[in-house]
């Protein structure tokens, strides 16, 4: 008996460094982070029409930032398509769904055919300067589309010969064509989106042509 009572505490210290199962707790089960991502029954139906148009994008969840700026209803664009070849794209962050697909139907049936047709290369990448910004219109206390997504700044066009037809160095100052080309693809863009903004407009503009899909035909 004094030996059993003896080995107690042994036994008491060895059971502390043994790790017993313990019965799994279901509500600790976590979930994939994506499996609550669940997009509105509009942004569902513009992700399938994206699609359609062979871009490769990523949906992003909505965030809120505050002070009117968010990014709600947005992809991520990793490129587009042309007819027969895939179009890079520099610099593009979080953009509207809806402002990715015209986008992509812009890049292959208004600057890709013109392109080919005025310049005789296909284009291969368009450079921006960005999309989602949370700022303010230039001289104004209103937000700008850029604050939620809505406006992308296209600055340059690369060619698959080579050539880089930027706004800033060839709208005024390029070749013929180069001049031609880059008021074609203005027009274009004015066909469908509802803000297009180039040099023309103004000093703030001369290095690239800024389009929305809000307003009602505003081209300058």
């Amino acid at each position: 008996m004094r030996r059993f009572l003896a080995l107690l505490p042994a036994v008491a210290l060895l059971s502390a460094c043994i790790d017993i199962p313990q019965a799994p707790k279901h509500d600790a089960v976590r979930r994939p982070a994506s499996a609550a991502f669940t997009p509105r029954p509009e942004v569902r139906q513009c992700l399938a029409d994206l699609s359609i148009t062979r871009a490769s994008f990523t949906p992003l969840p909505d965030q809120y930032f505050g002070a009117g700026c968010s990014t709600i209803g947005t992809v991520r664009l990793t490129s587009l398509r042309s007819d027969d070849a895939h179009l890079q794209l520099a610099n593009l962050g979080p953009v509207t769904c809806p402002l990715a697909d015209t986008l992509a139907g812009w890049a292959r049936f208004g600057v890709d055919r013109a392109a080919r047709q005025i310049l005789g290369s296909p284009l291969v990448k368009i450079e921006t300067m960005g999309s989602y910004a949370c700022r303010n219109v230039a001289g104004s206390d209103r937000r700008s589309a850029h604050a939620t997504a809505g406006a992308i700044d296209v600055s340059a066009f690369i060619l698959a010969d080579g050539r880089r037809i930027s706004v800033l160095d060839d709208w005024y100052a390029g070749s013929r064509e180069e001049r031609q080309f880059l008021s074609i693809v203005h027009q274009s863009a004015c066909k469908r989106f509802g803000t297009v903004l180039g040099p023309a407009y103004n000093a703030a503009h001369r290095d690239h042509l800024h389009v929305e899909l809000s307003g009602s035909g505003f081209c300058r």
